[in-house]
């Protein structure tokens, strides 16, 4: 039991790894190509490795009928509206301002956990996750505790991450129905269908007259490979396991990997205060595992359970 434990949350914590990546990619991307042009791309390829990938070795199941309109709702929460929100949003704001507005997800999807599911935390759970914020906090924030970001640019970036949340309740309606390979693999194609039309009303005149760029290019297939296709299948995986809550509580650390991502690969600034934010976070994560369990003689103790 230890070991599946220690398997569901690895597979959290190496999504939020992946998705991590994603932030730095795309600002990689950006230098030559738009944003819808980047989504496009970036599912187009996820979708059609994962296809050929998913029929190979034999996983990708068909959608039944009754499940249709669930499976396009999913599409259109992630990829359409998230990427919308995450990757416009990043045009006006930096990869730390965005990574520390998606760390909101774990305080507003026990709502939607508990209205849904009833799906509960314990107040160790919940301030588990107030600490780890707190962490967040120092990592993104200056040393004056205040940055200047651009409100739709916050705004757009609050729209990935309701969308988040919306994914996350109707994933765990399909999780146990369909293993992740057809989940991603469905959710991604359709998406092309949803990105399409917007992108060849404003975008794709001006990506066929842009000329090809391999840096660009090769982080918009790294997004593909490893932000759509390997982390929506570890999510997925750790969703089904152990729930809602205790999968998103893992999206805390995408701030800290990305404040030291940006420090090796964008050279951004890695001080003091953001050093100890990332111990915070840490804590907070671990504090946030823990729930009270009953002993024999009616007293409560904590202990580390899924």
């Amino acid at each position: 039991m230890k070991n599946n434990i220690l398997k569901y949350y690895g597979a959290a914590l190496l999504a939020m790894l992946c998705w991590s990546f994603s932030f730095i990619w795309f600002k990689i991307a950006y230098k030559a190509y738009e944003p819808m042009t980047v989504i496009l791309f970036r599912i187009a390829i996820s979708a059609v490795i994962l296809f050929a990938f998913s029929s190979a070795i034999k996983k990708l199941q068909k959608i039944r009928k009754e499940d249709i309109k669930l499976m396009i709702l999913l599409s259109f929460f992630e990829p359409f509206l998230y990427f919308m929100g995450e990757s416009f949003g990043l045009k006006y704001v930096s990869s730390t301002v965005a990574a520390v507005i998606v760390a909101t997800i774990p305080l507003f999807t026990p709502i939607a956990a508990w209205y849904f599911y009833k799906e509960r935390l314990s107040w160790t759970n919940v301030l588990g996750l107030t600490i780890s914020f707190m962490g967040v906090s120092l990592v993104v924030l200056n040393k004056s505790f205040g940055f200047a970001a651009s409100p739709l640019g916050i705004a757009l970036e609050f729209v990935a991450v309701l969308s988040t949340i919306g994914y996350a309740v109707i994933l765990k309606k399909l999780a146990h129905r369909y293993n992740s390979y057809t989940i991603v693999s469905w959710q991604n194609f359709i998406g092309i269908f949803m990105f399409l039309p917007f992108w060849a009303i404003f975008e794709a005149s001006k990506t066929f007259q842009t000329p090809f760029n391999q840096e660009a290019f090769m982080a918009i297939v790294k997004l593909a490979i490893f932000a759509s296709i390997l982390a929506f299948l570890l999510y997925t995986y750790s969703i089904r396991n152990i729930g809602i809550n205790k999968s998103s509580m893992f999206i805390n650390a995408i701030p800290v990997f990305v404040a030291i991502l940006a420090y090796f690969i964008l050279g951004d600034e890695l001080s003091t205060q953001k050093i100890i934010g990332i111990c915070v976070v840490i804590a907070g994560l671990f504090l946030a595992q823990f729930k009270r369990k009953k002993r024999k003689n009616g007293r409560k103790h904590p202990v580390f359970q899924a």
